[in-house]
């Protein structure tokens, strides 16, 4: 399943859903895969596209993980980071299927492979008092732990391979937004260059190469 680059600030989520949260004018600070992050002064969310299904009408997408405080900037980064990871999984074979909890859904990483539930990402993030069991932190350490779904992103379609290349420059803690999106830009032309390298080797490559 793969999604064009720049779907989620193609199809925001719907206005009355933007309204009933009050998340009018949030920032869209990840776009990969149908999956992103947005922010809204100390509001931070996951932004999830659904996998199409012309069985059902288009639901949108979709809030989840709404966390209405963020305790530092730290926080704002690891829901970046875990965007960009269920991107890429998503871009390897997983599925996201969501399920409708109110206004926002909870998202089920699905692997085809066994067709088990890999992971759940919650509508909303605990408060502080139940310990941050769901935090973005320990989810982004959860889902970064999964075996790979049985194959990987399809490297000769170059959106894909492109949005592969910035969701692993996304989930590197030394890159910033504006630093990852030019670096998998420069992976990209190495890899068309050499077909030996991998997205991980020409990612590393294109991080030398800037230094």
């Amino acid at each position: 399943m793969s999604f064009r680059p720049g779907h989620l600030a193609e199809n925001p989520v719907p206005a009355g859903i933007v309204g009933a949260l009050g998340l009018g004018g949030y920032q869209l600070l990840a776009d990969v895969a149908g999956v992103g992050a947005g922010r809204l002064g100390s509001q931070a969310f996951l932004l999830v596209a659904p996998d199409p299904d012309p069985s059902l009408p288009d639901a949108g997408t979709q809030v989840a993980l709404h966390q209405s405080r963020l305790r530092d900037e730290r926080e704002a980064i690891a829901f970046v980071q875990l965007a960009a990871q269920l991107g890429y999984l998503r871009l390897s074979g997983y599925r996201l299927a969501l399920e409708r909890s109110g206004l926002r859904s909870k998202v089920h990483l699905v692997n085809p492979a066994t067709g088990g539930i890999a992971a759940v990402i919650p509508d909303k993030a605990p408060g502080r008092l139940f310990g941050g069991g769901a935090s973005p932190d320990r989810l982004l350490a959860g889902v970064r732990s999964l075996p790979p779904a049985g194959r990987p992103p399809d490297l000769e379609s170059p959106e894909m391979l492109r949005q592969a290349l910035l969701a692993l420059a996304l989930s590197d803690e030394s890159l910033g937004g504006a630093q990852a999106a030019e670096t998998a830009d420069r992976a990209l032309e190495l890899l068309r260059g050499d077909s030996s390298l991998d997205p991980p080797k020409a990612l590393e490559a294109a991080k030398r190469a800037a230094q």
